[in-house]
């Protein structure tokens, strides 16, 4: 009797054995590619989704291999970022969550030391049985510890510390200028320009108690010469590049190292083996699905496609965004700020044409990138017998090319907002070749989506902490149901946060102060923003149906300011009162979390019918104050 209840116990375990192997058969291999200021528009096959048309509103745009891509899995063609910039828009994608509940809002170094800590998707990924990899641009800004230099991945390969700094790439630069308490100030600054016969060439840029020598000046004028380089000369950050010609050839540039780095991953599984600066790692584990996030730095300034992809473009004219006085009259003051800072409609006409013809023709380079990043991830995943998902996040958070006056992100503005996603499974059931999808997609959707594809049951409790939802049930849930997107930042004009609908933007200032969060300072005076005088609240109002271009910014209009109310409230409750997290980042575990308005994050829209302005409606009058 003893000894069949062995062999039960044996054939059981050899069952539960085979079964645990067979699930992890199922996990496929997982490529998340982001770029950086990447605008939808420069993707053909988005713009046929949404207009119909190959070209973009300004002009003509090359992208056959994302168009490729598109065509094999779901086009996503309204998704909307959770912060304009690059490290809390990175933050709030790794971790599924809001800034405002996480906690960082600008450039703040997170760890999760603290009591409220989530795990990121990397970490979720390799608990399920993963190697996870990031190559090229991170930016997530996530330690494990207080202290330390934990990595939330097996493998981090950063493009600035192990590509740029070490010679590879055309053009480095520091910084011309600094942020502090809100103010863009000038400092010192050094560029250098790594040319393809190893040469390299450091000069100074900017100094911050002077200007430049004679001599200085000299240098950088013929490094500019020989590069064709524009600086955003009508800004403050003058040390801005908007357009030139990348000192090295395509295959020799920092995303080009990225790629190679990301191949090398790849190549190597199973090995040791060493970075192109010599570092010694650990290639992909055979034994596991892999995950690895690429991240390209293009089309991120310094804008300097190669002159191969430059010279496609060299003849092609471009529609310059419509701008004008009347629309900069309706700015809020933290919007002047933002234009302030960015502003380029005082270009000349021909350098405007130069930087919206050097954008694209980078963002032509960076589609021949993964173009050939996707063919190796396939073959990778066939040699492997495993089945793959890719996500392509197109870029993690947008770019203006002079709509609203301005030629960078950092606004609460479609330009600066809007993405697409594509989404390609070796499964077709979940994600069909070719299909469009135009609900709404927030960018807190790609860990859940990521999640559910290694077979994590994210419906379960334990991941209520995701403020997104799985990719495959926007794209096939008809049911599902999503009015609005959310988002916050605390950078160039200080907290403020925004909210889409399918009518309406809405953005409102939600903090009195810029500074990062201190103790004990943390959510002091939380309803400042729902309570203060209407003018203080600095609200914005797009009427989508006749503005699809948000020119005209109707909040403080006498037929408008009821409706701006109702959002105001409706977003400051969610965003100040819904689980806003305030953290000291230089302390361990010194935080405050706001419930005054818990649950008020319906994702529901349902404006009374009064407070909705006619959609014809005509000669709004502004209240004199």
């Amino acid at each position: 009797m003893k000894d069949n209840k062995c062999r039960v116990l044996a054939g059981l375990g050899m069952l539960i054995f085979a079964g645990a192997a067979l699930a992890k058969t199922q996990q496929p291999n997982i490529l998340w590619i982001i770029t950086d200021d990447h605008r939808p528009d420069s993707i053909q096959a988005y713009n046929r989704a949404t207009t119909g048309k190959s070209e973009s509103a300004l002009g003509y745009v090359s992208s056959p291999n994302i168009d490729k891509l598109a065509s094999e899995g779901v086009l996503f063609t309204r998704a909307y970022n959770q912060s304009p910039a690059c490290g809390p828009s990175r933050t709030s994608m790794h971790l599924g969550k809001y800034p405002f509940r996480t906690g960082k809002y600008a450039w703040e170094q997170v760890h999760q030391d603290t009591d409220f800590a989530t795990p990121a998707v990397s970490q979720s990924l390799r608990d399920a049985g993963y190697s996870t990899a990031i190559i090229g641009k991170t930016h997530h800004a996530i330690r494990e510890t207080f202290t330390g230099k934990s990595t939330i991945f097996d493998l981090e390969i950063e493009f600035n510390r192990d590509l740029y700094r070490q010679g590879f790439g055309g053009f480095y630069q520091t910084g011309a200028y600094g942020l502090i308490d809100g103010l863009l100030l000038r400092r010192d600054s050094k560029e250098t320009v790594y040319y393809p016969d190893g040469r390299k060439k450091t000069y100074v840029l900017s100094k911050q108690d002077r200007l430049l020598t004679a001599a200085e000046q000299a240098v950088v004028d013929d490094v500019e010469q020989e590069f064709d380089i524009l600086r955003a000369y009508t800004r403050i950050n003058k040390g801005l590049i908007l357009g030139g010609v990348n000192p090295q050839p395509a295959d020799k540039t920092v995303d080009a190292r990225i790629v190679d780095e990301y191949q090398n991953y790849l190549q190597n599984a199973g090995k040791t083996y060493k970075t192109l600066a010599g570092r010694k790692v650990q290639g992909a584990d055979e034994d596991k699905p892999v995950f690895v996030n690429l991240g390209f730095h293009l089309p991120h300034t310094p804008v300097m496609p190669p002159k191969e992809f430059r010279e496609q473009f060299a003849d092609k004219k471009y529609k310059v965004p419509a701008f004008d006085s009347e629309e900069l009259a309706t700015f809020t003051p933290q919007q002047m700020q933002i234009y302030n800072e960015s502003k380029t409609d005082a270009m000349k006409p021909e350098h405007k044409q130069q930087a919206i013809r050097d954008y694209y023709a980078f963002t032509a380079f960076g589609d021949s990138l993964i173009g050939e990043a996707v063919e190796d991830f396939k073959a990778y995943s066939k040699q492997q017998g495993r089945d793959y998902l890719i996500v392509f996040t197109v870029g993690d958070h947008g770019w203006h090319l002079g709509e609203q006056g301005i030629m960078a992100k950092f606004g609460s503005w479609k330009e600066s907002l809007n993405g697409a996603v594509i989404v390609v499974s070796s499964d077709k059931k979940k994600f069909p070749a070719g299909k469009v999808v135009d609900k709404l997609v927030e960018y807190v959707d790609f860990a859940p989506t990521l999640m559910a594809a290694a077979n994590i049951d994210v419906e379960d409790k334990l991941y209520n902490y995701l403020d997104g939802v799985d990719l495959d049930k926007i794209a096939n849930d008809k049911t599902f149901r999503r009015d609005y997107i959310l988002g916050e930042m605390n950078l160039v004009s200080g907290h403020r946060a925004y909210m889409r609908t399918n009518d309406f933007a809405f953005s409102m200032r939600t903090r009195d102060k810029r500074t990062v969060a201190e103790t004990p300072y943390l959510n002091d005076n939380i309803t400042w923003a729902l309570n203060s005088h209407v003018l203080k609240a600095d609200m914005a109002l797009y009427d989508l149906r006749n503005d699809p271009l948000e020119r005209n910014n109707i909040a403080y209009t006498l037929e408008y300011m009821p409706l701006a109310n109702w959002f105001r409230n409706k977003l400051g409750n969610i965003v100040l009162g819904d689980g806003r997290v305030e953290m000291d980042w230089s302390t361990k575990n010194s935080y405050n979390i706001s419930n005054f308005a818990a649950g008020s994050d319906d994702k529901i829209i349902d404006i009374p019918k009064e407070l909705v302005p006619a959609k014809d409606i005509t000669n709004l009058q502004r209240p004199n104050w």
